[in-house]
């Protein structure tokens, strides 16, 4: 039997929750209406590559359950788009994440990550992959602190070269996610 993410205590409560500055946050699905705040945060984060206004709305509409936005008193924070690989449902890749500039410093990145992985776990998810260029090193921290917090081992790959790439993109590496399968691979 496979262990998923579910199986381990969650860390996340569904519940609004009130960081120390009073503001509330709640972890929830995209909808179309966050496509355009999806995308002014990508493209301000300055570290992602920023697909069309029309990808992300096409993200919110059909990848909602895969995804995640952090929602602090009506405003779209920060945001995770993922989906289930086709040939490995059991894989959740998340594409992007990112937290808008004001919102940073509190945790939300992982946060999202960490109830997107639980909600996953109903469809199967036991393993997330994403990739991140080496130029990188606050996503690949903020990955890594994901790990050590559901208790999970990450390991990294080469996937994509910089000359595969058409224009002049870093290489890409792909950081894998694992739950331990058993319980007692958990201590």
């Amino acid at each position: 039997m496979q262990t998923t993410f579910s199986q381990f205590p969650e860390t996340v409560s569904n519940a609004p929750v009130e960081p120390p500055d009073g503001s509330r946050f709640a972890l929830r699905s995209p909808c179309v209406d966050d496509g355009a705040q999806i995308w002014r945060i990508a493209r301000d984060s300055q570290v992602l590559d920023t697909n069309s206004s029309y990808a992300y709305l096409m993200w919110c509409r059909d990848f909602a359950a895969t995804s995640m936005v952090v929602d602090i008193d009506g405003v779209v924070a920060g945001f995770v788009i993922g989906y289930q690989r086709p040939h490995a449902p059991d894989v959740l890749f998340v594409w992007q994440v990112a937290v808008d500039h004001a919102y940073r410093g509190r945790g939300l990145g992982v946060a999202m990550l960490d109830h997107l992985l639980n909600n996953c776990a109903g469809q199967g998810v036991s393993t997330l992959e994403t990739t991140i260029s080496p130029d990188n090193p606050a996503s690949i921290a903020m990955f890594g602190s994901l790990a050590r917090r559901r208790g999970a081992t990450m390991a990294d790959y080469s996937l994509f070269e910089r000359a595969d790439f058409p224009d002049h993109h870093e290489a890409e590496r792909l950081y894998r996610i694992t739950q331990p399968t058993t319980l007692e691979e958990n201590r």
